[in-house]
């Protein structure tokens, strides 16, 4: 595997070199670049496409929680890690899906640590399966799709999932087709039969019939993968109760 591309995004020059130095030491990462206010961080983002992202809460221009909202609405794949001085936004964090929380001062070991994880993350998402039993879920019709080109039609049973990219909604199919749309999420969250597609995520909805196995990420995240594709979604702690209840 490549080696996993870095932001580091915090108004404080000195910090951004201490985590700077801590990314060199980590076998599998290289530092793509550095931001010291939030819309920068954005676009960034945007234009680097980096797997892990370091974020202050308190930045000029853009708060580091609203900016992880702007990157996750990019790709809710990067791993977002706060690394702060401000204890009282950790609950606000979380709502954003962070992988990790950083207090300032922390120790050298301590960030390590997380980046081990978030490379371990990427590269063994079954360390442990929590499928729930999967019972039989048929979905029939078609989804009618306007998009640039014109208007496609889409078996309900062929949708693996729908979730955010690049401030678009994208729909997968298992015949790795990727359709593109204007219409937002809850959007299609209506339009979707609602006893075989979920929305796990705020960024991801998944066809039921389509889950693999289930794995942890970060503190109350874990990850779906699915069969057939290496895509992937992510879904909630809240989200995870909810589903082992629908497979009772």
């Amino acid at each position: 595997m490549e080696d996993l591309r870095v932001l580091i995004a915090d108004d404080d020059i000195g910090m951004r070199t201490i985590l700077r130095k801590i990314v060199g030491k980590v076998e599998g990462f290289v530092l793509v670049a550095e931001a010291a206010d939030g819309h920068v961080a954005v676009e960034l983002a945007e234009t680097l496409k980096p797997d892990v992202v370091f974020l202050d809460v308190e930045m000029p221009e853009l708060n580091g929680v609203d900016c992880a909202r702007a990157i996750q609405d990019l790709n809710p794949n990067i791993i977002v890690i706060f690394a702060t001085a401000y204890e009282g936004y950790m609950g606000d964090a979380f709502e954003v899906y962070a992988f990790d929380y950083l207090m300032k001062p922390f120790k050298v070991e301590r960030v390590i640590q997380t980046l081990e994880r978030a490379r371990d993350r990427m590269l063994l998402r079954n360390t442990r399966n929590l499928t729930p039993p999967v019972k039989n879920r048929v979905a029939g019709g078609r989804l009618m799709l306007r998009h640039r080109e014109g208007v496609s039609f889409i078996d309900y049973e062929d949708i693996l999932l729908v979730q955010r990219e690049e401030r678009s909604t994208v729909i997968y199919t298992c015949n790795d087709e990727r359709y593109v749309t204007s219409d937002s999420l809850a959007e299609m969250e209506e339009r979707l039969p609602a006893d075989v597609f979920f929305r796990c995520h705020k960024s991801y909805i998944i066809n039921l019939n389509q889950i693999k196995d289930i794995s942890p990420y970060g503190r109350w995240t874990y990850v779906v993968r699915l069969e057939g594709t290496r895509h992937d979604a992510l879904i909630t702690h809240e989200k995870y109760e909810e589903l082992e209840k629908l497979f009772q």
